[in-house]
Order: structure tokens, then C-alpha cells, then sequence
């Protein structure tokens, strides 16, 4: 079964939405965690606490763990998190992406209807639908040469040039859709290289070939075979020179995000593009989509160890 777990800024739980939801294990939400292991689930920000009141990201719930410390709490386990390409708005007008508030007919009712649902099941069609809506830009005929998709059939798909296949079969594309790596990869480059505007984070340089292609790559900071996650906090715009030295722990970056570099280990032929080691380095202007002090510390452990 599917379902949709709210999360907003500032909650009270030890959310990490990439890795773990905390929630209590009253009844009708423990009953939900259970139902939904082994599948996926979407999370909504609600408007509370500044929250954009949108489909924010998709993922998939291994496990539940009780809290250690809380004994009616607990934890849902999360992989294969995947934050979408924008908000997907969450209705209005009578609109609505889920079955349930659908049927409730007077939108002045639905804010009532969600009460004590911060966790509820998702029909498998709402579930492709939203997840379609969501990665609509990396899933775009007219991105596939630009995002590295071009040809991948999973990508055409996902985005059900069959619209009468039944939804059993739908809800299978989309699945493997958002396990596919190149796909996700394609997210995450999409993500990071727009951030940075197209920019390496070290040099500076913008290069944008005749294909509308950015010459910068999406560098994970923590490596996603390490258990990173894809999302923009755990990623750098860098050249491929760059990020060949970066993969290897030639050079890492401290808490401000200047470099830290290897002199001794990288090619002297390559020195000549730290020359501005202590300055920062380009950055995304939007603050929250910056490296994430955990990812970064992660890589620098590598650095030194290294």
C-alpha cells in the first residue's frame, strides 16, 4: 500500500526525511507504518509552520524501529528518497490529488478531514499521478538529451504513452522509474546544476555546449554507495577535472566552505586551479540549497583520512 506522511519545518520529531520519520505509535498511524513497508510513500508539507503546502519528494519505508527513548514513538526507516523536480501543489477549488479529499466535496471541509491523518494511505493511482507531476521536468521528452535520457526506455515508460494500460501496470512503470540510477541521477544533475546556475562550484566557469548542455557535472558529496542521499544539500556543480580530484578525496572543503587541498597528492599540473584555495567557492544564492554541514563533514573524514 501507498501513502502520504506529512512533514513541516520545526515539527517536534526527529525527522531526517531522507533517512528516518519519527511519529507516534498511536493506532491509526502505527497501522498505516505497517501497511506501507516495502512500498512507497509521498510527503506533503503542510502549510503549518511555513510549509509550502505542496508534494515535496517521494520514497520508500523499509522498516519501523521502535524509539529507544520515546517508548510511543517510533521510527519509519526510509531509502530511494527523491525530492521532485518542483511542489506539486496540494489542490484547491475542489480539486484535490487524493481519493479520499475528492469525495469530500466542500473544500471549506478537507482542512478537517486531514485532522489527526498526518499519515494516511494513497491510492495507487493518486501515487502515479503526483510522482508523474512531480518529476515532470526530468521526465520531459524535450530534457532527455539535455539530462543524459535520451532513449531510456523507462523513461518513456513512466511517462505512459500507453494511457489506457491499467493502473497495476502504470503504478510497475513508475516504480521502476524511481529506481532507475540514471534517471535519478538525472534528477540530481538537474537539481544541482540549476542551483549553481550552471556554475563549477570551484573554478567558476560556465560552459553551456550547442545542445543546451551544462559542461558541469552533479558531484554527491556524500556517495550515494555510502548511503548519500540525492538531494541538492549533498551536492556540488563541478567540472570533470574537479570532480575526478573531489571522488578521491584530493580535495574536500571545510565548514565555510572554503577548499582543502592535497598538495602533495594532486598533479602539480593541476595546482594552478586552487590558486584562490582560501576564498569560497560559488555557491547556490538561495541558502538552503547549500551543502549540508553532515555531508560535508563526511567528505572532509575521507579527506583526512585519505
Amino acid at each position: 500500500m501507498k501513502g502520504v506522511f506529512d512533514t513541516k519545518p520545526n515539527s517536534g520529531y526527529d525527522d531526517e526525511v531522507t533517512r528516518q520519520y519519527h511519529f507516534p505509535t498511536r493506532s491509526n498511524y502505527f497501522g498505516v507504518a505497517q501497511a506501507v513497508v516495502g512500498d512507497w510513500i509521498v510527503y506533503r508539507e503542510p502549510q503549518r509552520n511555513s510549509g509550502r503546502r505542496a508534494y515535496i519528494a517521494v520514497a520508500r519505508v523499509l522498516r519501523i524501529d521502535p524509539d529507544p527513548v520515546r517508548p510511543d514513538h517510533a521510527y519509519a526507516v526510509i531509502d530511494d528518497y527523491l525530492p521532485f523536480d518542483r511542489p506539486v501543489p496540494f489542490g484547491g477549488d475542489g480539486t484535490y490529488w487524493e481519493a479520499p479529499l475528492r469525495a469530500i466535496g466542500d473544500p471549506n471541509r478537507v482542512g478537517a478531514g486531514l485532522q489527526g491523518k498526518a499519515m494516511r494511505p494513497l491510492e495507487d493511482a493518486d501515487f502515479t499521478a503526483i510522482v508523474r507531476a512531480g518529476l515532470s521536468e526530468t521526465l520531459a521528452p524535450e530534457n532527455a538529451l539535455r539530462l543524459g535520457l535520451a532513449g531510456l526506455q523507462d523513461v518513456e515508460q513512466a511517462m505512459f504513452q500507453h494511457p489506457d494500460a491499467p493502473p497495476e501496470e502504470q503504478v510497475r512503470r513508475i516504480e521502476l522509474m524511481l529506481v532507475n540510477r540514471k534517471i535519478r541521477d538525472a534528477n540530481f544533475r538537474r537539481q544541482v546544476c540549476e542551483a549553481y546556475d550552471d556554475r563549477c562550484a570551484v573554478t567558476g566557469l560556465r560552459i553551456i555546449n550547442g545542445g543546451g548542455r551544462s559542461e558541469v557535472q552533479a558531484a554527491h558529496i556524500w556517495g550515494v554507495g555510502e548511503g548519500g542521499p540525492d538531494v541538492v544539500q549533498n551536492g556540488l556543480a563541478l567540472s570533470g577535472t574537479v570532480h575526478w580530484l573531489f571522488d578521491r578525496h584530493l580535495i574536500s572543503l571545510t565548514d565555510d566552505y572554503r577548499l582543502l587541498v592535497a598538495h602533495n597528492r594532486v598533479p602539480s599540473d593541476l595546482i594552478g586551479l586552487f590558486a584562490k584555495q582560501m576564498d569560497r567557492i560559488h555557491l547556490p544564492n538561495d541558502a538552503r540549497l547549500r551543502p549540508h554541514a553532515t555531508y560535508v563533514a563526511r567528505h572532509r573524514e575521507r579527506f583526512i583520512a585519505a
